[in-house]
């Protein structure tokens, strides 16, 4: 039988894979998914195999095999390519997702002291399949493998870039310390976001952020125009000696919680916080920069601390004045990296303290993985394509 030219399962075919019993799914498992990347071929090009269409927009161009590690053991696939390119077919990539959701559940019960023996137990419920202590112990380490490779794949052109941190405690040295979760992301020139990196280290200091930001441009990462971040001094000096000369806008929902400071009066904070939202709000960099100086005037007598503040450091926010008018709304803070943040908070507060830092990284990289690739396959982000 060759499955490309016709799909239909003989009778006796299937009848030797009922024989086979668990021996035979890995056959029946490449044959179901081959069945779907095909038909999500036709459905791309808008045409079957040798159909003439008006509404074609590619062409077939054969296949290429890849052999992926499942549960059931090793299968090839048969990859359906295009001449044209653009197309990988999603039915194969869901499959890995599950694949990969089952690795993740078990490295994080296991990263969160259940026993080997508990976490063995619970997948038999899960799966109807035993999986002893060894088999749990290892997938830890087949996560790490799969992990490195996604924080080390190749990057491309990036075009707007988001800078964040956060804290996990760990252990190290034999004591907890609060260790830095460094994070980037950014906005490709497809309009979709992407997790670009993330690094554990010991503090936001620049020799960190420094050497994540290099890396970042050793994966291949170029064509950034415009930096998203708070005003941490790390990042800054990082960010001025890597990427030299491209823009920086400070995230303007930290600027409005410093300026909190700064205010002398609880009475004072619903005032100030809608001046500077006006500021923000602005039609244009001309417009902000009169109602700042109008606030500037405002408060100068009241609170003179605050006015000097605002003067020196608003400003940082109006980077975002000379892109794209529709772009600036989610240029203005990175907020969504703050989102991020909070998920990762809520899948990492059970685990309370990290045994050490290879575990807190397998954690937090795998749900960024979950993360990117819902990114991938979502909807646009930003519209490039703008005036």
């Amino acid at each position: 039988m060759i499955y490309k030219d016709d799909c239909t399962l003989p009778k006796e075919y299937l009848e030797g894979l009922a024989e086979q019993g668990m021996e035979g799914l890995p056959d029946l498992v490449r044959i179901l998914v081959n069945e779907a990347m095909q038909i999500e071929r036709e459905n791309y090009l808008r045409a079957k195999p040798y159909e003439r269409s008006d509404e074609r927009k590619g062409h077939a161009n054969g296949y290429k095999p890849k052999t992926v590690k499942t549960r059931i053991g090793e299968v090839t696939f048969d990859i359906p390519q295009v001449r044209e390119g653009g197309f990988y077919p999603r039915s194969l990539e869901k499959g890995l997702r599950s694949e990969r959701a089952l690795q993740l559940t078990l490295a994080e019960m296991y990263v969160q002291g259940v026993s080997t023996r508990k976490v063995a137990a619970i997948t038999e419920r899960l799966c109807g399949t035993q999986i002893s202590a060894s088999q749990v112990s290892r997938a830890a380490e087949q996560l790490d493998e799969m992990l490195e490779k996604w924080r080390d794949r190749t990057l491309g052109e990036v075009v707007y870039l988001y800078l964040d941190a956060r804290y996990e405690k760990v252990r190290q040295a034999g004591s907890v310390q609060d260790a830095a979760i460094l994070m980037a992301s950014g906005v490709k020139k497809d309009g979709k976001r992407s997790i670009l990196g993330v690094s554990v280290s010991l503090s936001e200091a620049e020799i960190h952020w420094r050497a994540f930001l290099e890396e970042l441009v050793q994966r291949g990462l170029h064509g950034v125009q415009l930096i998203v971040s708070d005003n941490h001094a790390g990042i800054q000096s990082a960010r001025k000696a890597v990427f030299t000369g491209v823009p920086w806008q400070r995230c303007q929902f930290h600027l409005q919680q410093n300026a909190g400071q700064y205010v002398p009066k609880v009475g004072m904070r619903t005032e100030v916080a809608e001046d500077i939202s006006s500021i923000f709000n602005a039609p244009d960099l001309e417009t902000a920069e009169t109602f700042l100086k109008k606030a500037v005037e405002k408060y100068e007598v009241l609170t003179p601390k605050l006015a000097d503040w605002m003067e020196i450091n608003i400003p940082d926010g109006f980077t975002i004045f000379a892109f794209p008018r529709e772009h600036q709304r989610k240029l203005r803070t990175s907020n969504y990296l703050e989102r991020l943040s909070q998920e990762i908070k809520r899948r990492t507060r059970v685990v309370r303290v990290f045994p050490n830092e290879q575990s807190c990284l397998r954690l937090i990289s795998a749900i960024l993985m979950e993360t990117n690739e819902e990114w991938e396959y979502g909807r646009l982000y930003l519209r490039m394509e703008v005036g």
